[in-house]
């Protein structure tokens, strides 16, 4: 792997286990958009940014060396080896093999602990594309104007201040309809360090899911995916609708509608790699309608 700086861009060569439609597109964030060339720009860390993959050359736009390693190197994952682990995934059965295939360039990003708190609390019985335009609403009403790329202006996600004492109309107008107090709590909780979300990470997974779920709005789902998408802690097993589909479809003889069941039986099933397997069941049943009637 070749790693170099050509103007304002970073230039991977030799990429491996890296397709944007599969990172962008698994349901693990919201500020990604797909542009008609193919290519996904996107905002994190305060930062614009455009992915391109061509053939196995991976072009980051509008940055440069010093921030691919203080910010997207880490952002994307880099140090760890997908290859290894769905090699490892693989070899348990033929569904893992053909999810693993499947969504072969999947990465789980390393995104911010409380815009993940925030976009997750959005995100309950909610559609994506509903989510998005929420968050996108919320930054440009509340974040802070980053800068343009492509004619288009970009802002910040909202600072937990910024939230927790904006005008109600504006959490009105961002279509998060019963969410917006939880939004407001959960931004309070932060800005008011009651607790810091972001040392949740120190903890233990059990430890940092039982401190989420005293946040209003956050149940166990939610928190499992705050945990996987925002502390980094992949012995987690978030189980929607798809994921219970692809479950019935292929692991439980009996149907379980308990959903803290399906959990119990994930992890033990994928054990440290719980979450990494779950994002690719996800992802290949919910392209694939597995389990849908």
């Amino acid at each position: 792997m070749k790693l170099y700086q050509e103007n304002n861009k970073v230039i991977i060569d030799k990429i491996k286990d890296f397709e944007p439609k599969h990172i962008f597109e698994c349901g693990q964030c919201f500020r990604w958009d797909k542009e008609e060339d193919g290519s996904y720009t996107g905002v994190a860390n305060g930062k614009i940014l455009n992915v391109k993959l061509e053939g196995d050359t991976l072009i980051l736009d509008n940055t440069n060396l010093d921030d691919y390693h203080k910010i997207w190197h880490n952002y994307f994952d880099m140090d760890r080896d997908y290859s290894a682990i769905k090699a490892e995934l693989a070899q348990m059965d033929e569904h893992l093999y053909n999810a693993t295939i499947f969504g072969q360039g999947m990465r789980i990003l390393n995104q911010d602990t409380f815009e993940i708190v925030i976009s997750f609390i959005i995100s309950a019985r909610n559609a994506i594309p509903m989510i998005k335009r929420s968050v996108a609403f919320l930054s440009k009403a509340l974040g802070e104007e980053i800068g343009e790329y492509r004619g288009k202006k970009y802002y910040a996600f909202p600072t937990p201040k910024a939230l927790s004492s904006c005008d109600e109309q504006v959490l009105i107008d961002s279509k998060v309809a019963f969410r917006k107090g939880y939004i407001r709590d959960a931004s309070y909780i932060q800005h008011s360090l009651q607790m810091d979300m972001y040392k949740l990470r120190n903890l233990p997974t059990d430890m940092a899911r039982k401190e989420l779920m005293t946040i209003p709005g956050v149940g166990p789902k939610v928190s499992d995916c705050i945990l996987l998408f925002g502390l980094s802690k992949y012995d987690v097993f978030p189980v929607d609708v798809w994921v219970q589909r692809v479950m019935h479809e292929f692991y439980i003889e009996k149907e379980m509608k308990d959903l803290k069941k399906i959990r119990e039986f994930g992890i033990d099933m994928f054990k440290d790699k719980s979450g990494i397997a779950q994002q690719y069941l996800f992802y290949y049943a919910r392209e694939k309608g597995i389990g849908r009637k």
